[in-house]
């Protein structure tokens, strides 16, 4: 019999306090740490749900909206989206909170594939998710078409890279922001 858990099982949330140490050059808070908070938030969630270790396995595009001060709480809110055999799709919600004006924003969002490890340091399968509510069902539905585009993604990076692609290259390229100086056949 096929284990399952709900997605509201797993659901984590982090909060953290943005220090001066946090800070970049430009004075806010340095990307790095926030995709370092992500990472620990899919991984807290993630290995919640398989009830073993879990590892990064990849991070679909991470796009800041906006900057994160210093003095902010950052809060970070997790949820299964999407599972396989041993994979499993977090679904990440970044948002700030200015503590004295109570405003909140919405910094990014992000998806990260992680995979569960069993005891002999193999991948381990996870249980099913029960999808309780249009939203679950609706997130569920979007990582497996994202799943779907990046297949036909990876096709078509294969493809490109092939070398008979040259004179394609060539012809769409010719009037980007480059200069083709070609003296000799490069792989």
């Amino acid at each position: 019999m096929e284990d399952y858990k709900t997605v509201t099982y797993s659901q984590t949330t982090l909060t953290e306090l943005m220090i001066p140490s946090y800070s970049n050059f430009g004075g806010k808070v340095h990307g790095g740490i926030i995709l370092g908070l992500m990472d620990k938030v899919a991984y807290a969630c993630a290995a919640k749900h398989a009830g073993n270790y879990c590892v990064t396995v990849s991070i679909d595009t991470v796009n800041f909206l906006a900057p994160v001060e210093v003095g902010e709480l950052v809060s970070l809110l997790a949820s299964v989206n999407y599972v396989g055999n041993s994979s499993m799709v977090i679904g990440i919600r970044v948002q700030t909170e200015n503590i004295k004006t109570k405003e909140i924003k919405h910094t990014n969002s992000s998806y990260f594939t992680m995979v569960a490890m069993g005891d002999d340091h193999l991948p381990a399968r996870v249980p099913a998710l029960i999808l309780q509510t249009r939203t679950e069902i609706k997130r569920f539905y979007e990582a497996y078409h994202r799943k779907e585009l990046t297949k036909y993604y990876n096709q078509e990076q294969a493809r490109v890279k092939n070398d008979s692609e040259i004179e394609e290259a060539l012809r769409l390229i010719g009037n980007e922001r480059c200069r083709i100086e070609l003296v000799e056949s490069q792989k």
